[in-house]
């Protein structure tokens, strides 16, 4: 096992590094999905929460790779936090995510036709916001707050980081956004949720894998 995800391990789920900054927090997440759907704006809300499932299920599949192989998973998060809710994914995380997928759509024209730098705008979007992520994460290994020990995921391989990590985050966000009917978004984005739930009660509330 590697000393990160050593560290990150002991820290897993423990509530004693609680910080009062979470409250404050999930208040403008709140806000935020709140002020959405006063306007109506449900393309945003459901595309903010489809994005958010994506992750969890990335995260998901993070920490399954750390049970079975007992070296690291793909990405570990060991530093500081408020409370860790996976090996690769802290609260301050998940509570980022929530407000990218709303931040990241919000920004989208309603023609979906339009184009921008040649390219039909949802792909743009996807492409530079997939970009910039990648970046971060980049300059968030550099600190140290995020850890990579495979070859195949890092700073020399950042495809993979882009492809696996992001890109089909945004994808799935976008195509919830432009869907016809508020039925459609919202079945979509509970079957996300849904598979999320049933992968999280099984390997780690049942198996206690993760």
């Amino acid at each position: 096992m590697t000393e990160a995800a050593a560290k990150a391990f002991a820290n897993l789920r423990d509530p004693s590094h609680f910080e009062w900054y979470l409250i404050p927090l999930l208040l403008i997440i709140i806000y935020i999905y709140h002020n959405e759907a006063r306007q109506k704006n449900w393309n945003a809300v459901f595309a903010g929460l489809a994005l958010w499932g994506c992750d969890w299920f990335n995260e998901i599949w993070n920490g399954l790779v750390f049970h079975f192989t007992q070296y690291a998973p793909v990405w570990g998060t060991p530093g500081k936090t408020a409370y860790l809710l996976l090996i690769g994914l802290n609260i301050e995380i998940t509570m980022m995510f929530l407000i990218m997928g709303v931040a990241c759509s919000i920004i989208l024209p309603q023609d979906k036709t339009v184009k921008i730098a040649g390219l039909p705008n949802r792909w743009f979007f996807i492409i530079l916001f997939t970009t910039l992520a990648v970046i971060v994460e980049i300059i968030l290994n550099y600190f140290g707050a995020l850890t990579w020990d495979y070859s195949w995921w890092n700073v020399k391989a950042p495809w993979t980081i882009w492809i696996g990590g992001y890109f089909w985050f945004f994808v799935v966000s976008y195509w919830v956004y432009d869907m016809k009917t508020i039925r459609a978004k919202a079945m979509t984005v509970g079957t996300i949720l849904g598979v999320d739930v049933v992968l999280l009660i099984v390997f780690m509330g049942i198996l206690k894998w993760i």
